[in-house]
């Protein structure tokens, strides 16, 4: 006999947030839970969930979800799926809300009152929070919260979210439950309902004199440069040059303070302990994988800040409309763009991300070749090879080969990344199919520090815990393989080749001499599945065990390599993590994204696949031109 499930809800009043994109509702749930507030996926889904808690004047303390954006109640992408699920009440693990304020953009009522109305036909307690009336009355659009109240039944309050203003007025509202407007539910077909609350909407605006107010705005003028055919595009790929400059030259102090720290921190641990194993482990394992993680950190940041900036200015939206064309070219639309962006910090948020696109077809695409971009895990084996192999001398005058070097190879995967959706294009129907885009254009704003701040928190939180404990592992794994079991003292192997992870390389440089690998890169090739960029340390382990007390540095090691390999090899391997699919975490986020192990599959063949042609061509081509 089946036993019923029951959920023990939290105890407390909660309340949701709702409201269409780009409203300011974000912005409100920073400013009323401050730092009071966690991130995690909603139970069943991979849409994000956030929550918080915050206590009324009156001392009611307060639990607050913010849901994703939503147009309407039919659903039309995962987060609105999971916006109506929480409304509904059909949540797993969530209760229904005990209040709803809805966030109304006051620039924008004709589409933002629908919602609004729409949430009212649920029969739940509504508040309205009229949001960004400072910059409406900048254009001439003048509304009296309690006229709209009048209309649409239920109570409004004025707010301006990221200045703090008309939030005691909210709050002092939520404090007065007598006046929640509570209606009962209408059970009605929801496509006819929204054309009526379409109709609704024009009535509403009539009657507060609101109807034939256009303002030509600040961000009408900026978009005539902004969205020109000619002018667009060039602004477009000047502010990503400058992104990505930012990310290389930014982070290279602050990656520096880590490695010194990490290496402060390794030898006053390895002062305190006696040699033996416990010591290998903890510095060579422990400390050391610790710092592989964070080192990264900084390039993170540095374009998640930019990714922030760019999307709370209005102008990620923008950049995704001026790409559309060469998109639906592959077989994609302009709303993959975002993801992909984001996909060259880390494919993990970029793969998260696809969730936005309404398109089932194009989600998945975007997801299976979001892998393809050159995330930050690996610019440390880029780097490495690069400073190793390619000499450092200006081309043409003005460009250094050494980042000429580097573009290719974020050039070779953005390539790779269209040539797979194409491919894709053209074995399915729905691929050739015409999607035109229909996006919302959002004002331009100015960033506010409060909210990038709370986002780089929140990204760097869900970094360090999602795959910052996967390194960890595998570099306590590979010291392990590598150190075990010991070589005897009279033995005429290095410690590295007697040990498991010298056994198990040179069985797998079998099936990697065609691409011009050797015994050591393949032992190092397998913690890299764990994470790209723990290739490097893994090369530093292997070559410092079996080159007889060779410091590991990475100077040293890349000094190191450029003596022991073909520049051959190096450029095979380089073309081996353009596409290579080393990062476990990717592969469990497209499961989770996708609800089953196919897709993932499919992505780590089609990625080993790519990736051991490309090495094999680049290898033989190589050769060819005698640079073995």
């Amino acid at each position: 006999m089946k036993q019923a499930v029951i959920h023990v809800h939290p105890a407390g009043l909660l309340m949701a947030l709702v409201g269409n994109p780009n409203c300011g509702k974000t912005a409100l749930f920073n400013l009323l839970t401050g730092s009071r507030q966690k991130v995690a996926n909603y139970a069943g889904v991979t849409v994000e969930r956030k929550e918080g808690r915050f206590t009324t004047p009156a001392g009611k303390t307060v639990r607050v979800l913010d849901l994703p954006g939503a147009y309407s109640l039919y659903p039309r992408s995962p987060d609105e799926r999971v916006t109506c699920d929480v409304l509904y009440g059909r949540a797993t693990g969530e209760k229904r809300p005990d209040l709803v304020v809805c966030v109304v953009d006051a620039t924008n009522l004709r589409r933002n009152l629908r919602l609004a109305l729409a949430v009212k036909r649920l029969g739940l307690p509504c508040l309205v929070a009229l949001n960004m009336t400072d910059i409406a009355e900048k254009r001439g659009i003048k509304v009296v919260p309690e006229t709209l109240a009048a209309e649409l039944g239920m109570p409004v309050v004025s707010t301006v979210a990221v200045k703090n203003n008309g939030v005691e007025s909210l709050l002092k509202l939520i404090d007065e439950q007598a006046t929640w407007r509570t209606l009962p539910p209408v059970a009605a077909n929801v496509e006819a309902t929204e054309h009526g609350d379409h109709i609704a909407v024009r009535h509403i605006l009539q009657k507060l004199g609101l109807d034939e107010i256009v303002p030509h705005t600040t961000s009408d003028r900026i978009d005539r440069f902004v969205l020109n055919p000619v002018l667009g595009p060039l602004l477009l790929t000047a502010v990503l040059f400058m992104v990505f400059q930012a990310v290389f030259s930014w982070a290279e102090a602050p990656m520096g303070w880590i490695e010194d720290a990490t290496t402060t921190v390794g030898e006053l641990a390895g002062a305190y302990l006696a040699d033996g194993w416990l010591k290998s482990l903890i510095v060579d394992g422990v400390i050391a994988g610790a710092g592989g993680v964070l080192v990264f950190l900084p390039q993170i940041l540095i374009l998640f800040f930019f990714i922030l900036v760019l999307e709370e200015s209005g102008y990620l939206p923008r950049a995704a409309f001026l790409l559309d064309r060469f998109m639906g070219w592959v077989g994609l639309s302009g709303r993959s763009f975002i993801p992909m962006l984001s996909s060259f910090a880390c494919a993990i948020p970029g793969i998260m991300a696809a969730r936005t696109i309404g398109n089932p077809r194009d989600r998945l695409v975007t997801i299976l070749i979001a892998p393809l971009m050159t995330c930050s895990a690996r610019l440390p084996v880029y780097a490495l090879l690069i400073g190793a192999f390619i000499p450092q001398r200006e081309v043409g005058g003005f460009f250094e080969l050494q980042g000429v070097v580097l573009f290719a190879l974020y050039l070779a995967g953005i390539i790779g990344a269209m040539g797979v959706a194409w491919v894709l294009k053209q074995f399915t129907a729905a691929g050739r199919q015409v999607r035109p885009l229909m996006m919302e254009l959002p004002s331009y704003h100015l960033p506010t520090v409060r909210n990038v701040g709370i986002g780089l928190w929140q990204r760097a939180s869900i970094f360090i815990r999602r795959v910052g404990g996967i390194i960890l592992v595998s570099s306590v794994l590979l010291w392990f393989l590598a150190s075990f079991p010991a070589a005897p003292e009279d033995g005429d192997k290095s410690q590295i080749e007697y040990s498991y992870a010298g056994q198990i390389g040179k069985a797998m440089s079998v099936a990697f001499e065609p691409v011009g690998f050797n015994w050591q890169i393949s032992v190092a090739l397998i913690p890299a599945m764990a994470a790209r960029e723990v290739v490097v340390s893994a090369l530093g382990t292997v070559y410092s065990l079996s080159a007889e007390g060779e410091e590991e540095t990475e100077q040293a090691l890349g000094s190191l390599i450029s003596e022991t390999w073909s520049l051959a090899t190096a450029l095979s391997m380089l073309a081996w993590f353009v596409f290579a699919p080393h990062c476990l975490a990717t592969l469990a986020a497209i499961k989770r994204e996708t609800g089953g192990w196919r897709m993932p599959i499919i992505t780590a063949v089609y990625l080993f696949g790519l990736a051991y042609l490309a090495a094999f061509l680049t290898y033989r081509t190589a050769l060819w031109f005698g640079l073995g």
